[in-house]
């Protein structure tokens, strides 16, 4: 059992140069393995990556958009699938089996749907509990500004340190930290995180 996250960059073709989030992009997305076997880019403003433990699906989601956001005018679009793969193949957008579907099919109903983010997993009453959660989530997740995901970025990657200790870090007062959290609601997004996690690893232990 795997899980597949499969995106695209929103107005990818507004920004001028597009290395500004590509090369951030690719340096996450070098976390959960080598391209192209463990993630690629095509289409200039496409992706996929496999995350191998798919109860932290949801968090690399989170990352990848608070990623995305922190250059102005962007979004990301992501469809997660959870799934059997067939075999191995030395690209990942050459390789098939039900994660693939999942994440694809889901892929191309979020653009129907106008919604950002959403999972097909093997356990369809799952799916529709996290999909609610997801819609609501996406209310503030869609609002994040480029200066509130920049520190969701920094408070995940940090997530031992005080809003202090971060703070530090970031060179940013321990005030605006906490103000950033507040606005991107953030302790509650970590806590829906944390529910994922607990669901996805009651469903695949």
């Amino acid at each position: 059992m795997t899980s597949v996250i499969t995106g695209d960059i929103i107005n990818s073709r507004r920004v001028e140069n597009p290395a500004i989030w590509l090369n951030p992009l690719k340096a996450l997305l070098g976390e959960w393995g080598k391209s192209p076997k463990t993630w690629e880019i095509y289409r200039g403003d496409s992706f996929q990556v496999e995350i191998s433990q798919p109860q932290y699906a949801l968090l690399a989601a989170i990352r990848i958009k608070a990623c995305i956001k922190s250059v102005e005018k962007l979004d990301v679009r992501m469809g997660i699938g959870i799934g059997e793969k067939n075999f191995d193949t030395p690209k990942i957008t050459e390789a098939n089996g039900e994660v693939f579907i999942n994440s694809g099919e889901m892929f191309e109903e979020l653009k129907k749907l106008k919604q950002h983010l959403a999972i097909r997993s093997p356990w369809p009453e799952l799916d529709t509990e996290l999909n609610l959660m997801f819609r609501l989530a996406s209310i503030v997740l869609d609002k994040w500004s480029t200066a509130t995901a920049q520190i969701v970025t920094a408070s995940i990657i940090n997530r031992t340190l005080s809003q202090k200790e971060l703070g530090e870090k970031i060179e940013r007062t321990q005030s605006t930290v906490s103000e950033a959290q507040k606005r991107a609601h953030y302790d509650e997004i970590m806590d829906l995180v944390a529910f994922y996690e607990k669901c996805i690893t009651k469903k695949i232990s």
